[in-house]
């Protein structure tokens, strides 16, 4: 591990100040906990980081505690809106007061940032809880929303259990590039006034539901990308995309639905059950052992398809979004 100037004491740092090997220990260390807490293999997120420490373009803070670096986020910003792409500090040295001392540097940095108006974040290893009522309270809490969510998982063995259920005057077909367009515009339909659209405004348009699935389909943020596990239902008589699942592996053996979503016109035919059963027969016959997906806890209809199905509550977390015009 590279040793850190003796200024650096107890004190939060510029990520653009550090070298890799400071960090090193850290993200191995995070990389571990992803693979203990939630079966995902971390270390493509945590290669992606040392490259951008490495030519000193990654924006965020160091939490520096004990001669070394204990935590760390970072985040990217682009067209007014700010996204937190990880928060981690070491357990053994976490605390609710560490953990905001970091959120708070981070977030007013970011609030420096000329036309920035919104931030999300979904950060899966903060300890805390964040609370407008609690001893700390919440940096900019005149701006933030809390959603709840859940990280649900199933085990494979049973897919053989799933019968195929094809409903009257749906089709199915694998997921190609060519449909890219069409899911877009599916994305941007059935999450207008959705719960899902306040956590991530890329769902209230179709130029943002595009950038959403270039961002899934060709970055690794969600894992690597799995077109034959994915797949699309369109209406036979209105010639048009019905629904899409979209999959991904986050580990050896671990797969992930990155996107399910069906048309509200087309909602409760058993659209969706066809469309998951498929991608989790194929991610079975890739070899996983597993699949995940998130959902957000007000979303009952999802939650108790999913549940049905066998996924079980693995995490909860939660979506936050800090959003000025509202």
């Amino acid at each position: 591990m590279a040793a850190l100037p003796d200024r650096y004491v107890e004190s939060i740092v510029d990520l653009r100040e550090l070298a890799v090997g400071h960090l090193d220990p850290l993200l191995e260390e995070e990389s571990e906990a992803w693979r203990r807490e939630l079966d995902w293999d971390f270390r493509p997120s945590a290669d992606l980081v040392r490259r951008f420490i490495q030519i000193r373009s990654l924006n965020g803070y160091a939490l520096v505690d004990q001669g070394g670096v204990a935590g760390y986020s970072y985040y990217v910003f682009e067209e007014g809106k700010g996204l937190i792409g990880d928060f981690y500090i070491r357990p053994g040295t976490r605390t609710p007061a560490k953990e905001h001392r970091l959120l708070e540097a981070i977030l007013d940095s970011m609030w420096r940032l000329p036309g920035l108006q919104r931030i999300e974040a979904q950060l899966m290893m903060l300890g805390m809880e964040l609370n407008p009522g609690d001893g700390y309270g919440v940096p900019y809490r005149q701006w933030f929303h809390s959603f709840p969510r859940r990280f649900l998982e199933i085990p494979l063995g049973s897919v053989r259990n799933f019968r195929a259920r094809e409903p009257d005057g749906a089709a199915f077909a694998p997921w190609t590039e060519s449909w890219r367009d069409e899911a877009a515009a599916l994305i941007a339909a059935t999450y207008r006034g959705h719960i899902d659209s306040q956590i991530n405004d890329q769902y209230q348009s179709q130029a943002g539901a595009h950038r959403f699935l270039t961002n899934i389909v060709q970055f690794l943020g969600c894992g690597a990308f799995l077109g034959p596990a994915s797949f699309v239902a369109w209406d036979r008589g209105r010639r048009a995309m019905c629904g899409i699942s979209l999959t991904s592996l986050v580990a050896h053996e671990v797969g992930h639905v990155t996107q399910i979503c069906v048309a509200p016109t087309h909602q409760g035919q058993g659209i969706g059950y066809e469309l998951l059963r498929r991608s989790l027969t194929a991610l079975a016959a890739q070899g996983c052992k597993s699949v995940s997906l998130t959902v957000t806890s007000a979303n009952d209809s999802a939650a108790q398809l999913y549940e049905r199905m066998g996924f079980r509550l693995r995490r909860e977390f939660a979506a936050h979004v800090w959003d000025m015009r509202n």
